[in-house]
């Protein structure tokens, strides 16, 4: 038998089992995505994933705010509300600017919408995937479906990662959507803010691309389905909101 010290040092330099295989997972999730997906299949873990996501899009938010030329953000938001709304009057010009929100409140207001929004998407997706798997028989559940959702999701830190790169290599006065580097637009387009287009070209992120596939593998690992069902299972959300929009820019 060991002494008792002896044991103490073993047991200490063991990884916990709830942890070790979370941190193990958030590599694979990147690296080796199907054994991740095969990890999680038996314990369906979301609260790091989700918690990395959520905390990320806050700071990020709180940062740029902080960070942000207050006096150039003000003009620049004055702007881009003419640009939606070009026949604001004079009167109605003046009325926003006292009751618009500076830089530094927005900080405070946008860090925790930001968690609040991370949380809730994922809540949405949860119930679609368990909608999705009543519709397919797959029988996929709340939990099982929330899983999904944040580890799929988890290459929007990345984005949040380039973003404060660029934020804090270039100047103070940039808008926060000409931070989202890996979106369409500024990646590939720098589009003016009243083009039809700009509103699509600056939501959709070259990520989405990568959580798809992600979705989609999940969905194909715990269910041994087709690529077929668990490609059109994965893309089908981001198909109607896009699609929306690229209606919207249409007409």
């Amino acid at each position: 038998m060991l002494p008792a010290p002896n044991r103490v040092a073993r047991w200490r330099d063991c990884p916990s089992p709830d942890q070790e295989p979370s941190m193990s997972q958030l590599i694979n999730i990147f690296l080796e995505p199907a054994k991740a997906f095969r990890a999680l299949q038996d314990k369906p873990g979301f609260v790091l994933p989700m918690l990395l996501l959520a905390v990320g899009s806050g700071l990020f938010g709180l940062l740029y705010f902080l960070y942000v030329d207050p006096e150039w953000f003000a003009r620049h938001q004055e702007a881009q509300v003419l640009a939606g709304n070009p026949d604001m009057s004079p009167q109605e010009l003046e009325q926003m600017r006292r009751f618009m929100p500076g830089a530094r409140t927005l900080a405070w207001i946008t860090a925790p919408m930001a968690i609040v929004t991370v949380v809730v998407v994922n809540l949405i997706m949860a119930l679609y995937y368990l909608l999705a798997g009543k519709v397919t028989g797959t029988g996929i559940s709340f939990r099982r479906g929330l899983c999904l959702s944040a580890w799929a999701g988890l290459p929007g830190v990345l984005g949040v990662l380039a973003g404060l790169a660029a934020m804090y290599a270039g100047s103070n006065q940039v808008g926060f959507e000409s931070l989202q580097m890996l979106n369409v637009d500024p990646l590939f387009v720098q589009l003016p803010m009243d083009h039809d287009w700009a509103r699509l070209a600056k939501s959709f992120s070259l990520l989405n691309l990568w959580s798809w596939f992600l979705a989609a593998l999940g969905w194909r690992t715990w269910f041994n389905t087709g690529w077929g069902q668990a490609i059109v299972v994965s893309v089908l959300p981001g198909v109607l909101v896009y699609g929306v929009m690229a209606i919207f820019a249409i007409l």
